[in-house]
This record gives C-alpha cells, structure tokens and sequence, in this order.
C-alpha cells in the first residue's frame, strides 16, 4: 500500500482511548541450517504489550519488568517499529506503550522480535487493519535493526504470521508460510547473555562451496520435510556445517545437551537464534519431557542457572486480547 493510499485510509479514523492487549511469542530462528531464512513461533514464553490510541501525538512507553530497557521510543525496540509505522500515518496520531516482557533479552528466543512485532500488529488492529502482514514485516525489521544492527525477519515472521515460515528475500521482501507438522519443543534457557550482534561478529566472512552444497541441501530437505510431515527428513536435514560450529563454543553444555537429546529420540535441534537456547524437536510429547530433563541435568552439572520450556509450533502468532 502506498503511503498517500494509507493516509486517507486513517484520515478519518477516530482518536480517543482506544486499547488492545497482544501476547507476542517467543520465536525459534534459523532451524539449526536456515540461518536469517528460517523462524518457528512458540507458544511458550511471551510477552504482554497493551497499545492505547492517545489524542496526545507521539509515543509513550512503560516497562513492566525488570530489564531497565530504555524508554524513549527512538532507543526502544517497540518504539522504532511503531515510528517506522507511524511514518505512513497522519502527524497527529499518539499510542501509549506499557510491555511486560516476559522472553528475556538476549536469550536467542526473538525477544527484540516479539517487541517490534507485537506493537505494529497492536497499531494495526486499532487502525483497522490497513497495513498487510508483509507491511508490517517491513515496519518491524526496523526494531530488529536497533537490536542487532542488521534488518533481518527470521524471528519477526513467524510472530506475525505464525508457524514456520521462510524468508525467501529481504530486498524485497518475500515470506513464504510453511507448513509443519504437530511437533513439540524443548527448549533450555542458559542465564547467560549472548548478544546477536556480538555473535554475528565472530562468524565466518567465507564458505567453502562444499560446506555452502551442503547447508542448502539441508535447507531444501528440512522445508520438504515439514511440508509433507516426513520426521525422517526433518531430522536428517537439522544439521548446520556453517554457524553452529562457531557459535556453540559460546554455550557451555551445547554438546552434551544435543548428543544426550538426539540418542533419546529428539529428532534433533541446536542454537535458538543466536544463543544461548537450544532447542530440540521432538515428534512426542513423551520424548521432549525427557530430552527437558536431559537439559536440566546438564545444567544442574554446570552451575548455571536456566530455564526450561516445553511447548509446541504456536500456528497462530501475536494473539489479540
């Protein structure tokens, strides 16, 4: 949609206290191989974010949580997105933000993604759903690059149209929905922090060919092996030969956790986005109760302390309230 198009659309759109609740999901990105291409939403950890249209222009932002995130929208995650938004808008349109972040930054489960997406899927709504998904894609790209220097949607995606989907293209954008079959999730939250963009610094500049042969045909077979419920090629295709191997070395207990977890039935897993998550797929729910355990025994062995989900594929995405 145009801007001019978009403007007349809201012209004459009421302002006055107007609200919405979104609960926006924790994310899974890149899939072990599908690195910047791939994102899975969870059901399980979410943030809550209640949006209110405000005679008063501009934006206001209140954290609920304890991370001591900034507040002034052009250091805020939300607040990037929502002025990116707002660019398509009348001058005189205001929003009052209070987030309850529940997805811990720097956890690898999207939690700069679930603040960007949430909040234009919130705006949307009280604008009567003018923008499409794709717009909205594009509005929230702009909190992912505050976050983490780089526009990317591999965790936004899936938040805004649920499930798995594939990321064909950026410029322009392009995301494909791919459907999955019934899954279960288990993820183990280190209370560590690794930051996107330090953990984008440390990887390789090059590929060999080889190796680049090799991480597309696994792309290719995980995308078919979720299109056609085929767990046998979800679980040959989880493997990554270009960026797990340099950012596992970040995650203490990465190997034991995923050695443990494929020999008692995960079909296999890895790195949630940048770490330091891991995550493992599992085609029963009876297997991701036991590979949880394997990850809190790990754990328990290191000191450290973590959290643990066990959740399923959320087809749904940001939900309104």
């Amino acid at each position: 949609m145009q801007k001019q198009e978009q403007k007349e659309n809201v012209s004459s759109f009421p302002l006055g206290v107007r609200g919405v609740t979104v609960l926006a999901p924790a994310t899974i990105a890149n899939l072990v191989c599908g690195f910047d291409v791939l994102g899975m939403a969870l059901h399980d950890p979410y943030d809550a974010m209640q949006l209110t249209l405000s005679e008063k222009p501009g934006i206001r932002i209140i954290h609920n949580d304890t991370y001591n995130l900034p507040t002034t929208p052009e250091q805020n995650v939300a607040g990037v997105s929502l002025l990116e938004l707002m660019k398509e808008l009348p001058d005189n349109y205001g929003f009052d933000l209070i987030i309850d972040k529940h997805i811990k930054p720097g956890s690898g489960l999207g939690s700069s993604a679930a603040s960007a997406a949430g909040v234009v899927v919130a705006a949307n709504h009280l604008l009567n759903n003018i923008f499409s998904k794709e717009d909205l894609v594009r509005f929230a790209m702009a909190g992912e690059k505050l976050a983490s220097g780089v526009k990317h949607a591999d965790n936004i995606s899936p938040g805004i149209y649920g499930g798995v989907t594939l990321i064909r293209s950026i410029f322009p954008l392009d995301v494909v929905s791919v459907n999955a079959p019934p899954m279960y999730v288990a993820v183990v939250h280190p209370q560590i922090e690794v930051k996107t963009s330090d953990a984008r610094e440390i990887l390789r500049k090059e590929v060999l060919l080889k190796d680049a042969i090799k991480q597309w045909g696994n792309i290719a077979g995980l995308v078919a092996g979720f299109m056609k419920g085929d767990y046998g090629l979800i679980s040959r295709s989880l493997e990554d030969v270009i960026i797990e191997p340099v950012r596992s070395m970040l995650i203490p207990g990465f190997d034991e956790v995923k050695t443990k977890s494929v020999y008692a039935g995960a079909l296999g897993g890895g790195i949630s986005g940048s770490g330091p998550s891991i995550f493992m797929l599992c085609e029963k729910e009876n297997t991701a109760l036991k590979v949880e355990k394997i990850m809190k025994d790990v754990y328990d062995n290191t000191g450290l302390k973590y959290h643990t989900y066990v959740t399923t594929i959320n087809n749904e995405g940001i939900k309104l309230i």
